[in-house]
Parts: C-alpha cells; sequence; structure tokens
C-alpha cells in the first residue's frame, strides 16, 4: 500500500507542477463567476472561497490533489476494518492513487471530487463499525447531503444507505429508526443550502435542471412515428440528423429541437417539454432502458473512446498544451487565461475578462511533462473496463450472499455476513449513482464515481467467496477429527447424511428427531 500511495503522490505531484495555475473548464466559471445561475448547486463555491481565502487556484488543486489520496486511504482503510486481507484491500484502493482520469479531474476547478469525497466519507463511517451507531448513521447522512449540495447526482445514493442500515441494525423497530435518522440527518443540510438559495436568489431549489435535463436521453431513443403526442409537441421530435447529435447534443447543442422550441402562446415551455418526456418514458419505455443500459456498459470496454453523439472524451485527458474551450477558455499570446462569459441579451453574446492575477497568474505548461501524463493516461494508465467487469460480478455475488444467512449445517457466517454487507453497501451505491447517471446523458465525466465504488465492492465480494471456502474447509477438517465424533449425539444416520442434506432432517428410513 505504501508504495501505491508513494506513486500516487508523485503523479499528483507532476500534475501539480505541470499545469499552472490549474485547468479549467467551461463549467469552472458557474463557480468562479455564477456563470449559469441555477444551473447545479453551488456548494463547490464555498469550498473555493475558503481555499481562496488563504491562496490561489493552485492551493485549491493541491487540497484537491489531497483528498484524492485521502479517499484512497480511506478505501484501504474500511476494507481492513471488515476483514478483507492487505493485498485485497491495497488492490481496491489502486484506481483511486494511480488512474490518470481521477487526478486530471482533481487538477482540476470543478467540484466532482469533493461530492466523491464525501459520498466515500458517507460509505466509510457507516462501515467503520460491524452496527453503526445512531452517531455514526447520523454523521453519513450529513456527509452524504453535503455532498448533494456539491453535485446533485449523489441524492441518489440515500437509496442503498437506508437499505444498509436497515438491514445492519438487526429487527424492525431498529432498521425503522436506524432508516429514520438516515434520512433526517440526508435532508438537513440540502434544506439548509435550498433556505439559503431562497435567502439570495429567491428560488428555494438545489437547482433548476428539471426534468429537461432527460430531454436528450428520451429523443434520442424516441420513435416519433408510433408515439401519440399533441401536435405542439412534435416538433420536439429530433429529425435522423439531430438525432446523430447525440443525448449530449440533444441537451445543449444550438441545433437541439430542445433549443430551438418555442412552446405556443399560452403554454408553459417547461410543461410542455415535461409532457413529451414522460409521454416517451410511459409509451416507449424499453426503447428508454436500451440506451440507457448500452451506455452503461461502455464502462466495461477495454477501450475509452468518443462515439458519436459523446461529450469528447479529450476534456477529461491531460493535452499537451493548455486546453480551450470555443468561445468560454482560452489564451492569448502572452499565456494570459481569457475567459467568455456569455450574456443572454439578444443575441447571446460574451463579454472577455483575464483571470484575475490573483486566482494564480498565466497559464504555464511544461510540455515534455505533459506529454508524459498524456501519454500515461492513453496507454493504459486508467482502471480497465475488464477490471470493472470483474469487481461488478463479484460484487454482485458478495451481494447475493447475504440471502443465505446462516452457513452449512446451520453455523453461523458473520464474519463472511460482515463482509457481505459491506460489499451490499458499495455494490448498491455504484449502481445507484452510475446507473442515475447514465440515465440522463453518459459522459466518461460521469463514470469517475465507479473508481470509489465497484473495486472495493469486487474486493470485498471476492473475500465473501474466500471466506466462505475457508469455512467449509475448516468445516471438512473437524468433521473428521475424534474429538468432533466423539461431540457428534446425532443418530448414525444422520452422520452419513449428504453434505447438502437439510439440517435435522431425518435419513431415509429414520425417524425424525425430536431435538
Amino acid at each position: 500500500m505504501m508504495a501505491l500511495l508513494a506513486a500516487g503522490l508523485v503523479l499528483r505531484v507532476l500534475a501539480q507542477i505541470t499545469y499552472r495555475p490549474a485547468l479549467l473548464y467551461i463549467d469552472t466559471l458557474k463557480y468562479l463567476y455564477n456563470a449559469w445561475p441555477g444551473t447545479d448547486p453551488l456548494g463547490y463555491k464555498g469550498v473555493l472561497k475558503a481555499i481562496l481565502l488563504v491562496g490561489n487556484l493552485q492551493a485549491v488543486t493541491a487540497v484537491q490533489h489531497l483528498v484524492g489520496l485521502g479517499m484512497g486511504v480511506a478505501i484501504y482503510a474500511v476494507l481492513l476494518r471488515r476483514g478483507v486481507p492487505r493485498w485485497l484491500a491495497a488492490l481496491a484502493a489502486a484506481p483511486v492513487l494511480l488512474d490518470a482520469y481521477e487526478l486530471q479531474n482533481e487538477q482540476t476547478i470543478m467540484p466532482d471530487v469533493w461530492f466523491d469525497a464525501l459520498m466515500l466519507l458517507a460509505l466509510v463511517v457507516l462501515l467503520w463499525q460491524p452496527r453503526p451507531s445512531r452517531r455514526a448513521i447520523a454523521a453519513s447522512g450529513i456527509a452524504l447531503g453535503l455532498s448533494v449540495t456539491v453535485g446533485q447526482a449523489t441524492e441518489i445514493v440515500i437509496v442503498p444507505t437506508v437499505i444498509y442500515v436497515a438491514i445492519a441494525a438487526g429487527g424492525w423497530w431498529r432498521a425503522v429508526r436506524s432508516a429514520a435518522v438516515m434520512c433526517t440527518a440526508f435532508v438537513l443540510p440540502i434544506v439548509v443550502y435550498m433556505s439559503l438559495s431562497a435567502a439570495f436568489s429567491g428560488h428555494f431549489w438545489l437547482s433548476r435542471a428539471g426534468t429537461s435535463q432527460l430531454y436528450g436521453r428520451v429523443a434520442e431513443a424516441a420513435d416519433c412515428s408510433t408515439l401519440n403526442i399533441p401536435s405542439y409537441e412534435r416538433s420536439l421530435c429530433p429529425t435522423a440528423k439531430q438525432k446523430a447529435l447525440g443525448t449530449d447534443g440533444l441537451d445543449h447543442d444550438a441545433t437541439s429541437p430542445l433549443q430551438l422550441y418555442v412552446a405556443p402562446s399560452g403554454l408553459s415551455q417547461s410543461r410542455v417539454i415535461s409532457s413529451f418526456i414522460r409521454a416517451v418514458m410511459v409509451q416507449q419505455p424499453l426503447r428508454v432502458l436500451a440506451g440507457t443500459a448500452t451506455d452503461a456498459a461502455r464502462l466495461f470496454e477495454v477501450t475509452r473512446v468518443t462515439s458519436p453523439g459523446d461529450t469528447p472524451i479529450s476534456r477529461w485527458q491531460f493535452q499537451t498544451g493548455y486546453p480551450s474551450y470555443q468561445n468560454y477558455i482560452r489564451t492569448n499570446a502572452q499565456g494570459v487565461i481569457i475567459l467568455g462569459l456569455k450574456v443572454q441579451n439578444p443575441p447571446p453574446d460574451f463579454i472577455y475578462q483575464p483571470l484575475d492575477p490573483a486566482m494564480g497568474g498565466k497559464a504555464v505548461v511544461i510540455k515534455p511533462l505533459a506529454a508524459f501524463l498524456h501519454a500515461y493516461q492513453l496507454d493504459g494508465g486508467y482502471t480497465p473496463g475488464p477490471l470493472y467487469l470483474a469487481a461488478t460480478v463479484l460484487g454482485l455475488i458478495g451481494t447475493l450472499s447475504l440471502i443465505r444467512r446462516r452457513g452449512r449445517r446451520g453455523e453461523p457466517f458473520a464474519d463472511g455476513r460482515q463482509l457481505a454487507l459491506a460489499c451490499c453497501l458499495f455494490f448498491l451505491s455504484a449502481a445507484a449513482i452510475l446507473l442515475f447517471s447514465d440515465f440522463t446523458e453518459f459522459s466518461w465525466r460521469y463514470q469517475l464515481p465507479a473508481i470509489m465504488t465497484l473495486p472495493p465492492a469486487g474486493a470485498l465480494g471476492l473475500a465473501v467467496i474466500i471466506a466462505r471456502l475457508r469455512m467449509r474447509r475448516g468445516l471438512a477438517g473437524s468433521a473428521g477429527t475424534p474429538e468432533a465424533q466423539a461431540a457428534d449425539t446425532r443418530p448414525p444416520a444422520m452422520r452419513t447424511a449428504p453434505d447438502d442434506a437439510t439440517p435435522g432432517a431425518a435419513a431415509p428410513g429414520q425417524p425424525t428427531p425430536t431435538w
């Protein structure tokens, strides 16, 4: 583990000194300059303001790199607590420490690292003890609620956490009480955030991105020739050329029906769009689910490429120069970072201004190191799809093992159950957040939560299998000893019963025992 941690530290130092002051993305403007207010939760702004009080953007990325290292240590520690072998726990932590997509994410002024870390913190707190106390459940709920104020996608993770605390509680009353504590703690920071939003913006919301976020997914899947919708919704049906834009393009491209549509007089634009989305999902659910499943399966591919309609994967890769994004982020001949802030006054236009020098100054890229990081990322420095597939299969096996609560011959399987419970939490959390993200649109950026959920789930699933094999081997070895035979008070016919016989059942031709 120390070697992996050292390698992760070296890679992060290289990223830190290669791209200065930090990597910026289009959405960075939301958090530095309040562009497109209301489109996403702004909890990340609080993080930025706190760090920028004492440093610049380089300090922000330095802290984010430390958070990334901390996630690797947290995964390793909690798996050891649950009884996973050291080598297997280290293997589960390796993706967070070494994956170049995670490194690039930490070097970028974006909130993803923080909501991933808060989500992981919520899981680790729950798993630190075999049965979480009410304080632990409350702390986990608050951490998960805070993650939602940074990145809204993690709100779906409340479902697997509630399932976990209910199973781990033991007994119906404890399950209900634990679930109630979890939900209350989860809602608390969200309500506080929405109250502050109402006070400052007049809107009691996390974000104003409602059901329109699903337009790209349903429009791409829709067969409008058989869709029963009002005539005024027909113009929301994309042409074949528009479908080629993909889910992201159908949501954001200027030529998308979503961007061109104007609702008839007297009708609400948002309600008409919501009605169209609902019609597709109700009338053609299998087409929508098929599109989601196809995208979800791409996580398991051997290579990572940009498919038609995807957000370009190059946006999440280290480049050999300082990256630019259309009119939003670019540099001039002197290396000054120029930001384009879009104004909505018709016609839409941009106001250009340099990045505040106090935030870090000019863009600097050390090209030899940038070339190394770029090559490392493209030539295998990422978590391979087959490893994710193996982790998914093992995580599913470990989760399903909870169905059989007792081992053979009725002996309790306590150690394996604790492993299986932890596996269940990581596996269901991975499934929830990844499928939720893929349901809106596929992006390689949105696959990053897999790094800190699927490998731990796979490691715990494998540990469950190892524990069961050891238990069976131990039972088989102890059954033949003189001490075990002397202590066995069952009738002779019961002693020779086949291994899969039901405990307590009588052998053929023998009376049923009454003990």
